[in-house]
């Protein structure tokens, strides 16, 4: 069994906000066995980080794990050329690789797929439980539930369409048997398909109920895409465990007392409405990009109701690249939250939204998902953008990544290397799906 102790650190436990300054932590197989007051010399073997801050393992809620980089412009490599050989579908094996070991070097240890093209979440999920990449914890939907929509026109093998309170249970039925771990629905249309209107519901209430007994008469958990108001409310109303996007629930506060008297969880993924009413906006069309103007201003009006509410908020990224995940929790502290409550979003409250109550907390008996930063976040997030600020990272008990993966050089200064930005400027996807 593998020990680890880190010596001499600022303890920072976002779910609880508590600090303990100079403490030490024990690790003993993938659990934290010990969190205490360091008293006198570091003993042989441990790693001694100087005073700087450890945090639990960071989760991003919502993600798509996809070898198509069209929100993730200069991550793969660059657009194909005419005349240059045709590259085979496969290579989006290696960008999924990629993205994991990406998502490692961030910080983020577990991430919540909320719908992959041809399965490749459950796919990539195996590939990283047998050791053949390295990657972050990978909890996977399988395809999205939806009714017959134009949105199932737009995103294929994302999504599984159905119809009728018994097609419902038996599309969750499908997802259990092609591996997936919990459940998601759309209860309203997407804001990035012209021919839906986001606003009503899409599923119906009887399908929504039907869906959500299912899955957890099975043991899934269910996520519900939530855009408009009307779809919303059945999504809460009927027991769904988090809410994603959530956006207009600023206008009914009484659904956001159900869900923190019920501890339905809110996804807020502010920056995918940055993505389409700001970065790509040049690319869609214009009547889109006017509503998702809108929608970003009740995404930031719902985050501030759902924070005086008391309902539990989730960081959750929707957009790339994959390693940028924590301007999610920027802006969720830039929001109004504060920096204490955007790192608990980013730990403690992902984990409440993935279902995995030991992880995302730097407890005796949690999982030992670890991150050593150079650098103070509760003061000042931004410095998770930093990519060099990012010392060690431990996941499962075990360094996985980091500035010091290759041995311990914690005495060090960081270099003051460029914020992560998300990247501006049209993207270039090198593998598409149609």
């Amino acid at each position: 069994m593998s020990e680890l102790r880190i010596w001499n650190a600022r303890a920072v436990d976002p779910g609880s906000a508590t600090i303990l300054d100079r403490a030490t932590i024990a690790v003993s197989g993938d659990r934290i066995v010990e969190i205490a007051e360091a008293a006198g010399d570091a003993p042989a073997g441990a790693i001694d980080v100087a005073g700087r801050t450890v945090l639990p393992g960071f989760i991003d809620a919502h993600t798509h794990l996809s070898s198509d980089t069209s929100r993730s412009p200069g991550f793969g490599p660059a657009s194909q050329l005419k005349g240059e050989d045709p590259r085979p579908r496969e290579l989006g094996w290696f960008l999924l690789a990629k993205s994991c070991t990406a998502f490692l070097e961030a910080g983020i240890t577990t991430v919540r797929d909320v719908g992959a093209y041809d399965d490749e979440a459950i796919v990539v999920r195996r590939a990283v439980e047998l050791g053949l990449t390295p990657g972050p914890r990978i909890r996977t939907c399988g395809r999205i539930i939806s009714a017959t929509s134009p949105g199932g026109w737009h995103f294929g093998t994302m999504y599984e369409e159905a119809d009728g309170p018994w097609e419902v249970r038996r599309a969750v039925r499908r997802q259990l048997r092609r591996g997936a771990d919990f459940v998601k629905l759309m209860s309203t249309g997407a804001r990035s398909v012209e021919r839906e209107d986001p606003e009503p519901a899409q599923l119906t209430r009887e399908e929504i109920a039907a869906i959500v007994d299912e899955a957890h008469r099975i043991g899934l958990r269910v996520a519900a895409h939530a855009e408009g108001l009307e779809g919303t409310r059945f999504a809460v109303e009927e027991g769904a465990d988090t809410i994603e996007h959530g956006l207009a629930l600023h206008r009914a506060p009484e659904l956001l007392a159900m869900m923190a008297e019920r501890g339905q969880v809110l996804v807020p993924t502010l920056s995918t409405f940055h993505d389409l009413a700001e970065r790509f906006a040049h690319e869609w069309v214009p009547r889109l990009v006017d509503q998702a103007k809108r929608q970003l201003e009740d995404a930031y009006r719902t985050l501030a109701a759902a924070r005086g509410a008391g309902v539990t908020i989730a960081m959750g990224f929707d957009s790339g690249p994959p390693g940028a995940n924590l301007w999610e929790m920027v802006r969720i502290a830039e929001g109004g939250v504060g920096s204490m409550a955007a790192l608990a979003a980013a730990t403690s409250g992902a984990a409440a939204a993935v279902g995995l109550p030991d992880i995302g907390r730097l407890e005796r008996g949690a999982v030992a998902d670890l991150v050593v930063v150079d650098g103070d976040p509760v003061s000042d997030p931004r410095v998770l953008l930093r990519r060099s600020r990012i010392r060690l990272v431990v996941h499962d008990g075990r360094v996985v990544a980091g500035r010091d993966l290759d041995g311990p050089a914690i005495g060090e200064p960081a270099g003051d290397d460029e914020p992560l930005e998300p990247p501006t400027g049209p993207p270039s996807p090198c593998l598409t799906h149609s």
